[in-house]
């Protein structure tokens, strides 16, 4: 059997590669004792690269699609072959290794712990988030002295890791130096994303990739966080507190009224508990500070408070508060003078008065005696 492998070896004269997997990065082509027949031919497929190991060494790459004669001057660093017997061409030793040049698209990322982080808004603050990203080899030389070693097939969930927890690195220094706020993050991922593939192409090239797309799928606050903000937002969409106090009250009795249990079933009915809703929404509105309403349309206006007042020992009036005005100004009234109005129990000097005294804020005091 192994005389018959050896020989079936050296008869089949082509190599290549067809991929029936989705995610083989490179593919090592088995030959006996790694003897390629000289005169083979080399068939390498769009999206593929084929790269010789002579010895453990880089020797030759064929980086273009097409058919290729492997034969000494297609392969100068291959130029010393060994003699053969048995009439065959004379082999060659070297390893073939199938490059795949595709784009492995959704490859999956996320932060594995929360990305300590200073808002300008929040203070300090826990970040999460996650995303995809596509890579392609884009230097094979590079990816396969730095990244594949010699095994039989290297897929990309074997660097895949490494990927990842480059990313998440990366993508923790550039958020920290932005200084970009949470929600402007979150608002613009697109934008990030491309940010971020631009920052990370050096890492990648490092072991002869190509970083084509980054994606942010989602930026996330600790749930706290979020619930804090959510009340916030609810807030902002209330509006006026008082009235949606309110609201939620005729809501409760209207649902108690339609329960067999509640008001209802009491006897009060549905129109009962409305006017007890009507009842607590006028009472909280009270609490709520909410002002009088406006004078109805076409209505009498309300009748303005009137004093009388003691001039010459004798009383006058009645005086509104702006005819106490004109008298104050005219030197008629003065700050010593009494006044009364309904409700006072006696007579008392108008600059002790609250309502009052405001009158004199533009009229001097008396002059002190001798002057």
């Amino acid at each position: 059997m192994a005389i018959w492998d050896k020989l079936r070896g050296e008869l089949v004269d082509i190599i290549e590669w067809l991929d029936d997997t989705r995610d083989t990065m490179v593919w090592r082509f088995p030959r006996y004792e790694n003897e390629i027949k000289y005169g083979a031919k080399l068939i390498v497929r769009e999206s593929q690269a084929a790269a010789f190991i002579n010895e453990g060494a880089l020797a030759d790459l064929f980086l273009q699609p097409g058919t290729f004669t492997l034969e000494t001057k297609n392969l100068p660093i291959l130029a010393t072959l060994r003699a053969w017997k048995y009439g065959f061409e004379s082999p060659f030793k070297a390893e073939v290794y199938f490059v795949n040049t595709r784009t492995f698209t959704d490859r999956k990322w996320g932060t594995k712990n929360p990305i300590m982080m200073r808002d300008p808004e929040f203070g300090p603050v826990r970040l999460r988030a996650f995303g995809s990203f596509a890579i392609k080899v884009q230097d094979v030389a590079v990816f396969l002295r730095n990244v594949v070693g010699t095994g039989q097939r290297f897929t990309v969930d074997e660097i895949g890791e490494q990927l990842r927890d480059m990313m998440v690195a990366r993508f923790a220094d550039v958020i920290g130096e932005s200084k970009i706020p949470v929600l402007d993050m979150a608002a613009n991922q697109d934008e990030l994303g491309n940010f971020l593939t631009t920052r990370m192409r050096d890492d990648f090239a490092t072991f002869g990739l190509q970083l084509v797309k980054l994606v942010v799928e989602n930026i996330s606050l600790p749930p706290e966080v979020e619930q804090a903000l959510d009340t916030r937002t609810k807030m902002g969409v209330i509006g006026d507190l008082s009235r949606y106090t309110q609201f939620q009250a005729a809501e409760a009795m209207r649902d108690a009224a339609k329960n067999p249990g509640g008001i209802a079933g009491a006897g009060v009915g549905f129109g009962a508990g409305m006017a007890m809703a009507n009842q607590m929404g006028a009472a909280m509105a009270g609490s709520a500070g909410v002002g009088t309403p406006p004078p109805v349309p076409g209505a009498a206006a309300p009748q303005q408070t009137a004093y009388f007042v003691a001039l010459e020992g004798q009383q006058k009036g009645p005086f509104t508060v702006e005819q106490l005005r004109s008298e104050i100004s005219a030197g008629r009234v003065q700050r010593s003078t009494l006044a009364w109005k309904n409700g006072m129990a006696n007579w008392t000097a108008i600059e002790q008065l609250p309502d009052l005294a405001s009158l004199f804020a533009n009229v001097p005091p008396p002059l002190p005696p001798n002057h």
